[in-house]
C-alpha cells in the first residue's frame, strides 16, 4: 500500500466533515434568503449558533456512516459507485435526523433546512471528492503516489494494458516490468524488486495460465502482501460479483443474474418513461428542422423504415426478439441492399472486418444532410418514441441487425438479455472506433453491474462523447 493511497484516504476525512458543516451552513442561508422567507416567513427561533452546535454532531455520525459505506477505501471505486454510496449514506445519515426530530422538534424546526441539508451534502461531498480524485490523478501524472505494477502474460491484452498504463499514468500504475509467465526466474526477479520496495501489484494478463501458475502467483501475492489483479477473458466465467455457497464441503461460486431483473426491470421502465418523454418534448425542434432538411434534399419518407424490397427495417431487441426500428434517414434510397455487396464492402473497407458488424469509414451512400446529422447522432432521436413503444432502452447495448446477431458467438449472445439501448457505455468509451469484443465487452460490464447511478453517469456523458466525436470528425 502506497503512503499516498494512506494520506489520501485519511485526508478524506477532515474534508468530508468541513465539507458537511459546509452543507448545513448554505442549507440554514437558503431558509433564511429573501427568495425563500417571501414564500414562506420564518416561524422559528433558531440561531446559528444553536444550529451549528447540533450540526457538528451530526455531521460526526455521516464520517462514520461513510466509513461504513466504504467511502474510505485506500484505493478509489469507479466514480460512479463512490457517487452511489455517497447518495446512499447521506441518505441514511438524513434518515436519521429526521427519526431525531420526529421526537425531538426543538433540533431542527424546519423541515426546509434538513432537506436542503440532505441535497446539498450530496452535491457538495460528490463536487469535493472529484476536485480532490482530480488533484490526485494530477500527481500521479508527475509520478507521485504511483504503483510500480509488473504484468505477467505478454499477451494481447498484456501488451495494450502496459501501453495504456504508459499512456495514462494518472491511473496510478506504473509498469516495472512485464513477463511471460510465473516461473522460478519470475518469482526471484519479482523478490528483488520487493527487496527495493519497487514493486505493489501483479496483474495476471494470460488467459491461458495454467491453473498451478494462476494459484502460485496468487499465493505469492497474497504473502508478499501485493495487490493482485487479473484480466478475466470475456465469458470465460462470469465473476464481477461471486455468490459464494458451501456445497458437500466445497466452495461452490455462483454467478448473479444482472441487477436487471426484478425491481431493477421495473425501474428502469419507470426511468425510461419518463426520460424518453422529457427528451422528445426538448428536442422537438431538433426534430422539426432535421425532418425539413431531410425532405428538401430529397423528398420522400424522412424516416428510415423500410427494406427496398417493402418489409420493415427492424432490429434484434431483448431475447433475441425483432423489433420494427426506425431512426432519421442518413442515406441515400436502397442504400441497405449494398451492405452485403462483397464488391462493394471491398471497394470501401469494412473497418469492423472480422466482426459480425459492418461500418465504412467513408461510406459513399451517406447524404450530406445525412453526414451531418449522424456525426451529431441527431439521425438517432426517433429512437426515443422507441424507448416509449418499449422496444429500446435509454441506456443499454446498441440493436444490431438480425444479419449480424446470426454471426454472433454463443456466449456472445449475453448483451441480448436486455433492452438495446440508445446509448451504452461503448458508445460513451470510444464510440463507433471501438471494435466488436471491446463493445461487447463494455456491455457485460454494464449488464453485471448495472445501477440506476450508472444510467445517469452514461447519460450525462453522452452529449461529452457525441460532441467530441463530431469535433474531431470535423462538422459539415
Amino acid at each position: 500500500m502506497k503512503r499516498a493511497d494512506l494520506a489520501f484516504a485519511a485526508l478524506l476525512v477532515p474534508l468530508d466533515y468541513v465539507t458537511l458543516i459546509a452543507a448545513a451552513t448554505a442549507a440554514y442561508s437558503l431558509r433564511f434568503a429573501d427568495v425563500f422567507t417571501s414564500i414562506k416567513p420564518v416561524i422559528f427561533d433558531l440561531t446559528y449558533n444553536e444550529y451549528l452546535r447540533a450540526v457538528l454532531p451530526v455531521a460526526a455520525v455521516y464520517l462514520g456512516i461513510f466509513a461504513l459505506a466504504g467511502l474510505y477505501a485506500m484505493r478509489p471505486r469507479r466514480v460512479a459507485v463512490e457517487m452511489s454510496r455517497i447518495f446512499l449514506a447521506c441518505s441514511t445519515g438524513i434518515a436519521a435526523v429526521l427519526a431525531i426530530a420526529f421526537f425531538s422538534r426543538e433540533i431542527f424546526e424546519s423541515r426546509f433546512i434538513v432537506l436542503a441539508v440532505w441535497a446539498l451534502s450530496i452535491l457538495f461531498v460528490i463536487i469535493e471528492r472529484v476536485l480532490v480524485r482530480t488533484l490526485q490523478r494530477s500527481l500521479r501524472s508527475f509520478g507521485v503516489g504511483t504503483n510500480n505494477v509488473v504484468i505477467v502474460g505478454k499477451t494481447k491484452i498484456g501488451n495494450d494494458l502496459h501501453t495504456y498504463f504508459n499512456d495514462h499514468p494518472s491511473h496510478g500504475y506504473q509498469v516495472v516490468g512485464q513477463i511471460t509467465h510465473f516461473s522460478t526466474e519470475a518469482r526471484t526477479r519479482l523478490l528483488d524488486l520487493l527487496q527495493k520496495q519497487q514493486l505493489d501489484a501483479v496483474i495476471l494478463a494470460n488467459s491461458d495460465a495454467a491453473r498451478d501458475e494462476v494459484q502460485a502467483l496468487k499465493v505469492f501475492a497474497d504473502t508478499q502482501h501485493v495487490t493482485f489483479l487479473y484480466s478475466a477473458e470475456l465469458f470465460a466465467g462470469s465473476t464481477l460479483r461471486p455468490i459464494i455457497h458451501t456445497y458437500a464441503g466445497q466452495p461452490i461460486i455462483e454467478v448473479p443474474k444482472t441487477p436487471l431483473d426484478g425491481w431493477g426491470a421495473i425501474y428502469k421502465r419507470i426511468f425510461d418513461i419518463i426520460g424518453a418523454l422529457l427528451l422528445i418534448v426538448v428536442s422537438l425542434p431538433i426534430q422539426i428542422i432535421a425532418a425539413i432538411a431531410l425532405f428538401i434534399e430529397s423528398p420522400g419518407s424522412i424516416l428510415f423504415s423500410t427494406l427496398p424490397n417493402g418489409g420493415p427495417v427492424t432490429r434484434v431487441g431483448q431475447g433475441g426478439r425483432p423489433f420494427r426500428y426506425f431512426k432519421f434517414r442518413s442515406m441515400v434510397r436502397d442504400a441497405h441492399k449494398y451492405r452485403f455487396d462483397p464488391e462493394f464492402v471491398k471497394k470501401h473497407g469494412n473497418l469492423r472486418e472480422g466482426s459480425p458488424l459492418f461500418k465504412l469509414e467513408h461510406d459513399p451512400r451517406v447524404t450530406r444532410v445525412g453526414r451531418f446529422i449522424r456525426k451529431l447522432s441527431i439521425d438517432e432521436i426517433p429512437e426515443f418514441y422507441l424507448v416509449l413503444r418499449g422496444s429500446m432502452s435509454l441506456v443499454g447495448p446498441r440493436p444490431h441487425l438480425p444479419e449480424e446477431v446470426a454471426r454472433y458467438r454463443p456466449e456472445q449472445r449475453k448483451v441480448l438479455t436486455i433492452k438495446p439501448g440508445i446509448t451504452g457505455m461503448a458508445q460513451v468509451s470510444g464510440r463507433a472506433n471501438l471494435d466488436f469484443e471491446d463493445e461487447v465487452r463494455l456491455d457485460m460490464h454494464y449488464i453485471e453491474n448495472w445501477t440506476p447511478w450508472l444510467d445517469l453517469v452514461i447519460l450525462a456523458k453522452t452529449p461529452l462523447a457525441v460532441l467530441g466525436h463530431a469535433w474531431r470528425s470535423g462538422i459539415g
